[in-house]
């Protein structure tokens, strides 16, 4: 978990935090802590707003054993939080393969843009390896960051 919080350390958009039940006594709907097992997990964002979200497991594994997986907790963080640890702007949180695809996209125009978006959404359908369909997940995020940011910007 440590290691997660310093990988998003610099992303606006997330934070972490524990809360210790013996100190902080949360009880009763919609958080019932220890529901369905420990750790309980709760994500906020402007969706759920105070009341939270429910961690929806997606393996048949322990949690802190799901959540201990470095590209599952990323992924959980980023699709929950509606962020992407590799930030188009400035680009922040991005390896030089990230850095290159954003360079290259950014010249693009709006419908070309939206053009890869759909390939790359078609493309996620396809079975590949994992490596393959990180690289898939990774493009679509950027490719989303470049199509909610105004053109006159990039």
């Amino acid at each position: 978990m440590e290691q997660r919080r310093r990988a998003f350390a610099g992303n606006s958009d997330v934070s972490f935090g524990d809360v210790n039940l013996s100190e902080e006594g949360i009880r009763g709907a919609p958080h019932n802590p220890g529901a369905g097992g420990w750790p309980t997990i709760r994500y906020f964002n402007k969706e759920t707003g105070v009341d939270g979200g429910t961690y929806k497991k997606v393996t048949d594994k322990a949690m802190c054993e799901e959540l201990g997986n470095d590209e599952l907790m990323t992924a959980y963080v980023e699709e929950y939080g509606g962020t992407s640890q590799c930030s188009v702007d400035g680009e922040t949180g991005c390896n030089d393969k990230e850095k290159a695809y954003i360079a290259k996209m950014k010249v693009k125009s709006v419908e070309e843009l939206k053009a890869q978006q759909l390939r790359l959404l078609n493309m996620g359908t396809d079975k590949m390896k994992p490596e393959l369909k990180s690289w898939i997940n990774k493009r679509s995020k950027i490719l989303k960051q470049l199509l909610s940011t105004p053109k006159t910007e990039l």
